[in-house]
């Protein structure tokens, strides 16, 4: 059993799931708590340890790797003075010691650390085949998104844990390493169906095993330029079935808690989702008055502000996030046919279509405009699927991934400037992995 050196998460707070990580957390010794070793040796140990490694990555994960590049690339504008916020928006040389560079890398590499625990004592358990097989689907998903959360935001990743300097990866390597373990997760569950166990005790109804991990399978295939890889996992996608990371009183919904929770807002989203007003969407787009609750305000920065609604402003923070979006399929088919070696701009355009046009969305995540009628040039198309990725998909922790594949304008090194649309291409490694790990590479420029 593998323990990564940074991931400070208790395992006794994954057999309470009990999670209470923050960005400054103090690690205290518990001799009465359960070793690792106990925790992974049960049925009721390995079911818990699956729910907390779920519950961290759904709060604790979600709030940075939301938080963080939204910021980046202005979807987002801050609203208070805390230095980590204003470290993001500034731009610039961000300090390598930020809480939010920190806090994604490690909660990441926490889940990491977490999945490969379960994949490999699920192994060794005497439960039933079903069990085992969405035990350890389940944290090859969960490792799979954790590399890709990485690999979004930072220019190499860490893909597996180890007790001292792992190596580092291209983060195009991530994305392929992910691919690869959801492929496996596939395989796996296609020779052995989850059981019934599995379904009422992890997935509760609320996650929909199979077509969440294809549908991260096309994501991350788009991510590699894997493009007929994407196109057919996002083709195999149902629709219709969503999954969705629920919240309660003790698990609250990450973004509304720093939002709305107590009064007190950290940020709030910008104008026309942070896009510069070349970016022209029709007034009628529900997209519009699904995320935006329209608000004559500017930030500290002089940047227009609006209040935010979405799945983010549910009363007492318990408003469910979906783990994916339907339509994030149809704009993965539509990219991919553009950006393969022989575009297929029709294809392409049926599939922006079925966003446009959308007007039954599981979560009401509806369009409901004119379909496309602009220019078809390959150039022209990709700008209308990068408008309407920031718009279906806004605030889902993929505006920096976004902003640099499709070749938005890079940034410069000069902070505070609030023009740019994104003021960073990556992140610097987290000070502390620099410390303890003598593989870290050398920060990027900007």
């Amino acid at each position: 059993m593998k323990i990564y050196r940074y991931n400070t998460l208790k395992l006794m707070f994954l057999l309470t799931s009990m999670l209470a990580v923050t960005s400054c957390e103090t690690d205290f010794e518990n001799p009465n708590a359960a070793s690792a070793d106990q925790v992974y040796a049960s049925r009721e140990g390995i079911l818990a340890a699956s729910i907390g490694m779920q519950e961290l990555y759904s709060t604790t994960g979600m709030r940075w790797m939301i938080e963080t590049p939204a910021i980046t690339t202005r979807e987002v504008g801050i609203t208070s003075t805390f230095q980590n916020l204003i470290d993001l928006e500034n731009g610039g040389d961000i300090p390598n010691n930020t809480s939010n560079i920190e806090g994604l890398w490690a909660t990441m590499l926490r889940v990491i650390g977490i999945a490969e625990n379960i994949a490999t004592e699920a192994e060794s358990l005497e439960i039933e085949a079903g069990t085992r097989s969405g035990l350890v689907a389940f944290a090859k998903l969960f490792h799979a998104m954790s590399i890709g959360a990485m690999a979004q935001n930072y220019e190499q990743v860490i893909v597996a844990t180890s007790d001292d300097n792992p190596p580092f990866v291209s983060r195009i390597e991530g994305f392929n390493t992910a691919v690869s373990l959801l492929t496996e997760a596939q395989t796996l569950l296609a020779a052995t169906p989850i059981s019934a166990e599995f379904e009422a005790e992890i997935l509760r109804g609320q996650i929909d095993l199979e077509n969440t991990i294809g549908a991260m399978l096309a994501r991350f295939n788009l991510y590699a330029g894997n493009y007929d890889a994407a196109i057919a996992a996002a083709s195999s996608v149902d629709q219709t079935s969503g999954s969705v990371f629920s919240y309660d009183s003790q698990n609250l919904n990450p973004v509304w808690a720093r939002v709305y929770q107590n009064g007190v807002d950290n940020f709030k989203p910008r104008d026309n989702f942070g896009l510069p007003e070349s970016f022209v969407f029709d007034d009628a787009d529900g997209r519009l008055a699904f995320y935006l609750i329209p608000l004559d305000e500017l930030n500290l920065n002089l940047l227009p502000i609006e209040d935010l609604a979405g799945f983010f402003d549910g009363e007492n923070g318990s408003e469910a996030i979906p783990v994916y979006l339907p339509d994030e399929m149809n704009l993965i088919i539509a990219e991919a046919n553009l950006r393969k070696a022989s575009p297929d701009t029709g294809a392409a355009i049926a599939a922006l279509n079925l966003v446009l046009t959308d007007n039954d969305d599981i979560f009401g995540v509806n369009a409901n405009v004119a379909a496309y009628s602009g220019d078809t040039s390959v150039d022209a198309l990709l700008d209308e699927v990068y408008k309407n990725r920031r718009a279906e998909l806004f605030l889902t922790g993929g505006s920096l991934e976004d902003s640099r594949r499709f070749g938005r304008p890079e940034p410069t090194p000069t902070v505070q400037n609030f023009d740019e649309e994104r003021n960073r291409n990556f992140y610097p490694y987290p000070l502390t992995e620099r410390d303890n790990n003598t593989n870290t590479p050398p920060d990027p420029a900007i």
